[in-house]
């Protein structure tokens, strides 16, 4: 083979469409409804279609009562469904049992919750190793992937402490590196910043901007502009529906 023709050949390998290669999709909801019966039957969601691809950058907004939580909640497989199709990395989520669910929240999914949700006794290492020891990870292992995780999040000299001996913005981002410490496919924020003042909020929020830059995908769940302005696309929901979607695949 020449050596024009095998310039051509490495041209076409690298050419526009490998370079503009579209993303996987990561999540696909088709027709979800979620119906609450307590005595009286609540819609919480109705009918709601949503796709995200990987490495999406998503805020999910809506008043009290709009379906947010409810959303979130099925996203990060901690509920299921009353009906409708959810697909998780290509497997179909939506209706398996709790004890697969857990299975498949430790493997895909990431969460990150506005109270932190660190275990109060347990140094901030423990706390970050702790999806690793569910996942049967070896001690020695565990110990190295958390204190790189600390690291990455710029709380390596905060290991050995307590969560009581760290400043809310440092929970949040304790409860940032608990929640990639399996790599997970998507992470999940609700209210991330609630808890904390308007200047930590904007390093812990910079920090998210910094992973999804990384290639990870998140989704914040949040009523703050502020926050829902940091990601690329804006999912709006009015009672339990999909108001508005800027950026729908």
């Amino acid at each position: 083979m020449g050596e024009r023709q095998v310039a051509r050949k490495a041209k076409r390998s690298v050419g526009p469409s490998a370079l503009r290669r579209k993303p996987a999709l990561l999540i696909e909801l088709a027709d979800i409804w979620k119906v609450y019966n307590g005595g009286v039957e609540v819609q919480a969601l109705r009918g709601v279609n949503l796709r995200v691809a990987e490495g999406e950058y998503v805020a999910i907004m809506g008043p009290s009562g709009s379906g947010k939580s409810t959303l979130m909640h099925i996203l990060g497989c901690l509920d299921s469904p009353t009906r409708g199709s959810y697909r998780l990395a290509g497997e179909e989520v939506g209706s398996l049992p709790p004890g697969r669910l857990a299975e498949i929240r430790n493997r895909f999914v990431g969460f990150v919750f506005q109270a932190y949700n660190l275990l109060p006794r347990a140094t901030i290492l423990r706390n970050v190793e702790l999806p690793l020891l569910y996942a049967g990870v070896g001690r020695q292992e565990r110990r190295q992937r958390a204190l790189a995780m600390l690291a990455r999040v710029g709380l390596a000299d905060r290991a050995r402490h307590l969560p009581s001996q760290l400043s809310g913005g440092q929970r949040q981002r304790a409860a940032i590196a608990r929640a990639l410490i399996n790599h997970p496919a998507v992470l999940l924020a609700d209210e991330p910043t609630g808890n904390l003042d308007q200047s930590t909020g904007a390093e812990v929020m910079a920090l998210f901007d910094e992973i999804n830059a990384q290639g990870q995908t998140v989704i914040l769940v949040t009523h703050d502009p502020q926050v829902a302005a940091h990601a690329r696309r804006v999912v709006r929901l009015v009672d339990g529906q999909v108001a508005e979607d800027t950026g729908s695949l």
